[in-house]
């Protein structure tokens, strides 16, 4: 007999878990299907391990700077095996607790891979080999992503290593290159870099961090300087190959071919979809470009069943699929939730500065011929950043012609902290007015937040 329920969650990462409290809030009997830990990518091989290693790696910087704070302090030694072993541990700690909201939920978790035999039917190979069939009037497809992979930048997960496997190295190599300046590869460079590993990041864009705003990255790229990292950006392509003891890189520039040695290399240069092997096209299931299509309430083309999170396309974000989740759970249950605007979406990078971003960059605002005016406010003049000796980096913000906010940017110590105002200004789409109306407290480095906006408007008090 099939087990039937009224939603079937397929993925237990930040969108499937997410997914199936809020219908399980809204009445509906759940299940969610999980082939490895609950938390998915993320919270084991993700987000929450990587933020371990980078505490570690920013203890390091701050030992360097007690001196200047009255504290007399030697580094006497550096050990990644306990690193990363406890951002392994915090990572297990942190499954257990997803298993607890399941409980407190109740919802039922079924340990196996579902597969698709028909729109509402899935055939799950149980932990134990045995197969179990389920069937719902609404399934949510949440199965995350996997490494791209192009001609020469292969995975081969011993020299040649992706982010999962890069969490699990305790012995670090003397050298490292990297492939790809993005989020993965900015923030395993920091980490490495801090423990004695000798990092060369490669970069087909101008620039680190490409996808943001160009400031900031240039302001990300004078600190990776003064750490010793090297980089070699706006290169015409890159090879890679496992040569036993080591690998190359083969890297094309200003019409040249160079090839530089490394001990391991990480290839982070992007994700696709996981939408092979479940059964899609059983399921009337259609797919574009590595991801799954949905409409604006992450609805497939087979009505009742759904996708969301990183199998459902960018933004590739833990924080995007929750949302997406939720959007997903309330639109089965018949509520009408409002679409998800990704251009409110903010993106962080956790690396030292921090960088957050939300909404346009200034280059795309050129490009779109949008009219705008640039507000900045640089930590360096703020008295807290200054006390806390946080002084690092700016905030830099984008009004319109209205006083909208069409985008901001955030890079040093706290940016991720900061950017929630900002988000928050832009879905209620606020106008200038309003944040020069709100009084900051202070000393904060917050209160920069509206300093910026009001130098958009040349009405900067403390600048």
């Amino acid at each position: 007999m099939a087990k039937t329920f009224d939603v079937v969650v397929l993925g237990a990462g930040p969108g499937g878990y997410v997914a199936a409290i809020r219908a399980s809030q809204l009445g509906k009997k759940v299940a969610i299907i999980e082939a490895d830990k609950l938390g998915g990518v993320c919270l084991n091989r993700g987000c929450i391990p990587t933020k371990a290693l980078l505490k570690s790696a920013h203890s390091i910087h701050e030992v360097a700077d007690l001196k200047s704070l009255g504290i007399n302090v030697d580094l006497k030694s550096l050990d990644a095996t306990v690193a990363v072993k406890r951002a392994s541990d915090i990572a297990e700690n942190m499954s257990k607790g997803i298993a607890f909201l399941m409980k407190k939920n109740k919802i039922e978790v079924i340990s196996g891979k579902g597969v698709f035999k028909a729109a509402k039917t899935l055939e799950v190979t149980l932990t134990d080999g045995k197969k179990e069939e389920v069937t719902a009037t609404n399934i949510i497809i949440a199965t995350g992503a996997h490494y791209k992979t192009f001609p020469g930048l292969e995975h081969d997960n011993k020299r040649l290593i992706g982010a999962w496997e890069a969490l699990k190295i305790d012995k670090l190599p003397k050298t490292m290159g990297i492939i790809g300046a993005g989020a993965i590869g900015m923030e395993f460079a920091y980490f490495w870099n801090a423990f004695g590993v000798d990092v060369h990041i490669f970069e087909m864009q101008p620039n680190l961090l490409p996808i943001e705003d160009t400031e900031v990255s240039k302001e990300v790229e004078k600190h990776y300087k003064k750490y010793g990292i090297k980089m070699n950006l706006g290169i015409e392509g890159v090879t890679a190959k496992n040569n036993g003891k080591d690998v190359t890189f083969t890297v094309k520039e200003a019409g040249k071919t160079v090839e530089y040695n490394f001990e391991m290399g990480l290839i982070a240069v992007g994700m696709t979809g996981n939408i092979e092997g479940f059964g899609l096209d059983k399921a009337g299931v259609q797919t574009e470009k590595g991801f799954i299509k949905v409409t604006d309430m992450y609805e497939t083309t087979q009505k009742g069943v759904y996708a969301i999170g990183d199998v459902a396309g960018p933004p590739l974000l833990a924080h995007a699929a929750s949302h997406e989740g939720v959007t997903a759970a309330e639109h089965l249950a018949g509520l009408h939730p409002h679409a998800i605007d990704k251009m409110n979406i903010a993106g962080c990078t956790y690396c030292q500065p921090q960088v957050a971003s939300v909404g346009f960059t200034e280059r795309a605002l050129k490009e779109k011929g949008i009219e705008y005016k640039v507000g900045k406010a640089p930590f360096m003049a703020n008295g807290k950043a200054i006390a806390s000796n946080e002084k690092d980096g700016f905030i830099k913000v984008l009004t319109g012609k209205y006083g909208e906010l069409l985008g901001a940017h955030i890079v040093g110590t706290q940016a991720t902290e900061l950017i929630h105002e900002y988000v928050l200004f832009r879905t209620m789409e606020g106008i200038d007015e309003e944040i020069f109306a709100t009084i900051h407290p202070h000393p904060t480095l917050g209160e920069f937040l509206g300093e910026a906006v009001l130098a958009a408007k040349g009405r900067a008090l403390n600048l």
